[in-house]
């Protein structure tokens, strides 16, 4: 093949002032990049390439490369397809006639927008891309942005039916279409494209993608249990009357978290003294009690912040290419720390550390962290990394090193950061994500259930969501009442169990502070019923922490994340690719939530073998089945035979 060179199992082959670089990724995995004017470089972003064992065959005007059970065939025309067998995997579709125009790339300065669109295929199913409230399980037919925003969080990889899974490593913003007449991904702002394939399983595709990206630690034993949260505590005592009380109530507490705007400024990282008295005895008690205490932290900062003149002068901070540093308003304009520079990470978590953590502080939560901009022009930022346009979307991915690299300093211990966004990789320093600002309705609850399977899909085991939803809740309402509920019951079976809002208030404030709490967000604040529904449901997620741990054990070693969707299990079953409001949690638990309003019944599919229903013991065969539920009841099947079902009695 002409303008083809073979170099220590690598293809480089060069055309139009465009180079290709093929290479062996992974067992079953292959990368291809393609470098614009030839100007090749070695950026892997958050990849971390295995190499292999690769087999390079030319015949009639092409090249194969050949990696475990996946082959890439790369044309004359430049045109790639990627097979496994005689089955076409993925195949790139020409833009132009006579089967040319593959790849399409635009001078932008010194980058390039850019795009490459593949083939569709009849009866191919997408699962991935990070958390969305779409509403999609199935992401095909759909369109997204690749961008942060609150409540979306972009990780671009998707696995698909066909057997493979696809990697998009790159962190710029852009577009993805998974539409019917075509598969493209877009950015505005690159200096190559960059992917890789998988061939595999579910259960394969993401044990390479761990291997790729980095495997999640073992999360630790506090971490399994009942988190409580609020917006917010506003003071000292009001905190410690609440775990006072789980405690009187003999109620297990693993952590209480402690909101924002207890600090004296954006930017200080402190507690403001007049309403936090004395933290290291308040978290002394709170360890007594066997409760961890978690402090939010935000990556605002302005001119106020003792900290802000030193960082802003050491450019530590995000710039602009237009106007000020100011990219946020919230109590005055904000501006945003710089996390992609090393010596940013190191002074923040400096004063993370002198004033927080020596003071007992257990664990952090990173809000804002894609970061929050308004207006959304990542163009406008300029970052230690690059301009936002092209590195945005590893801002989290840098937000969560920075914990884990300090906390790793002076402990041993697995730290834990609840955070607000992630990327490919975020998984390896401990993020637990959450997703984010969303709404109390049913309908969101929905949501949540299909955006937490896509998120399974992507490498990220540690998620979650605010139970009850974070704005619009009412606790005085019958519909809340229901919800919380329902909501609480689909927290017992996710990675983690935590339980935040911002519920509306009735009556007048307590008193004068910035961000005032709303309503009372405890479980014996909806009503006496719901009360001794939620206290059993903690005691049943304590009775399940065995059971979770092992498979967070296994979720850090093989890339398997707990809560996952049917097909990950029952790849040849196609009715699981459909399954969207009902999941595997661990190898043998399948849960089916109630995510609408007044709904006593759900129709349940349960794959091949024999399965128990937890409420009443009775076994279920494989198929479809009619199953009632009543609000103090919730629909779990447990594979017969599985010890497991003793944590149910």
């Amino acid at each position: 093949m002409k303008n083809t060179k073979i170099q220590n199992g690598v293809i480089l082959y060069s055309k139009a002032e465009e180079l290709i670089r093929i290479t062996p990724c992974h067992n079953n995995a292959i990368r291809f990049e393609s470098f614009f004017d030839c100007k090749e470089n070695d950026e892997n972003y958050t990849l971390m390439p295995q190499g292999g064992d690769a087999s390079i065959v030319e015949q009639d005007g092409s090249v194969t490369m050949s990696v475990g059970t996946l082959s890439v065939k790369l044309e004359q025309n430049g045109k790639v397809t990627f097979f496994s067998g005689n089955k076409v995997l993925i195949e790139e579709k020409p833009e132009l006639t006579f089967n040319d125009g593959f790849r399409h790339y635009e001078t932008n300065g010194d980058r390039w927008s850019a795009r490459v669109t593949f083939k569709p295929n009849d009866g191919e199913h997408f699962y991935g891309l990070g958390h969305e409230a779409s509403g999609v399980f199935d992401l095909k037919g759909s369109s997204f942005d690749l961008r942060h925003v609150n409540a979306k969080c972009t990780i671009p990889y998707v696995y698909s039916s066909r057997g493979y899974g696809f990697i998009w490593n790159n962190p710029a913003v852009g577009s993805v279409e998974l539409s019917n007449n075509r598969t493209r991904w877009s950015v505005g702002a690159t200096r190559k494209i960059d992917y890789v394939v998988i061939a595999g399983s579910p259960r394969e595709a993401s044990a390479a993608l761990a291997d790729l990206t980095g495997h999640a630690p073992v999360m630790p034993h506090w971490a399994t249990g009942f988190w409580q949260s609020r917006l917010r505590y506003e003071t000292q005592d009001d905190l410690l009357e609440v775990a006072r009380r789980y405690k009187e109530e003999n109620i297990p507490l693993s952590a209480i978290i402690c909101d924002y705007f207890h600090w004296t400024e954006q930017g200080d990282y402190k507690f403001a003294p007049e309403y936090w008295q004395d933290v290291p005895a308040m978290a002394d008690e709170l360890h007594k009690m066997g409760t961890k205490l978690v402090v939010s932290m935000w990556p605002t900062i302005n001119e106020n912040s003792e900290n802000y003149r030193y960082m802003r002068d050491n450019n530590m901070l995000i710039r602009t290419t237009k106007g000020s540093d100011r990219v946020f308003n919230f109590y005055g304009p904000q501006a945003e720390i710089d996390v992609t520079n090393p010596q940013t990470r190191d002074y923040v978590f400096g004063k993370l550390k002198e004033n927080y953590l020596d003071n007992g502080v257990d664990a952090l939560w990173f809000d804002e962290a894609e970061p929050e901009i308004h207006p959304e022009h990542f163009g406008n930022l300029i970052m230690h990394l690059g301009k936002g346009d092209e590195v945005g979307l590893i801002y989290p991915y840098y937000y969560a090193k920075m914990a884990y690299d300090g906390f790793k300093k002076f402990s041993d211990e697995v730290p834990v950061t609840l955070i607000r966004c992630a990327y490919l990789g975020s998984q390896k320093y401990g993020a637990l994500v959450w997703s984010g600002d969303i709404v109390s309705t049913f309908e969101s609850l929905s949501q949540q259930v299909k955006a937490g399977l896509n998120m399974a899909m992507c490498g990220i085991p540690w998620w979650n969501t605010d139970i009850g939803g974070f704005y619009g809740g009412d606790t005085q309402s019958d519909t809340f009442r229901e919800l919380i509920v329902r909501w609480f019951q689909y927290g017992v079976f996710s990675p983690v169990m935590r339980l935040h809002g911002n519920r509306n208030r009735h009556g007048e404030k307590k008193r004068d502070v910035k961000e005032p709490s709303g309503d009372a967000n405890e479980i014996w604040s909806f009503g006496e019923r719901n009360f001794g529904i939620l206290k059993d449901l903690i005691f049943l997620r304590e009775r399940l922490r065995p059971y979770i741990e092992k498979h967070m054990a296994v979720a850090s070693k093989n890339g398997v994340p707990i809560m996952r969707p049917m097909f990950f299990d029952y790849p040849d079953d196609e009715i699981c690719y459909s399954l969207g409001e009902q999941y595997m949690f661990g190898d043998d638990i399948i849960f089916a939530p109630i995510v609408n309003e007044g709904q006593t019944e759900k129709q349940v599919y349960l794959p091949e073998g024999e399965w128990v229903l937890t409420k009443n013991e009775q076994p279920y065969p494989a198929g479809w089945h009619t199953v009632k539920t009543e609000i103090d009841e919730f629909i779990a099947f447990v594979r017969k035979g599985s010890e497991v079902l003793d944590c149910f009695k």
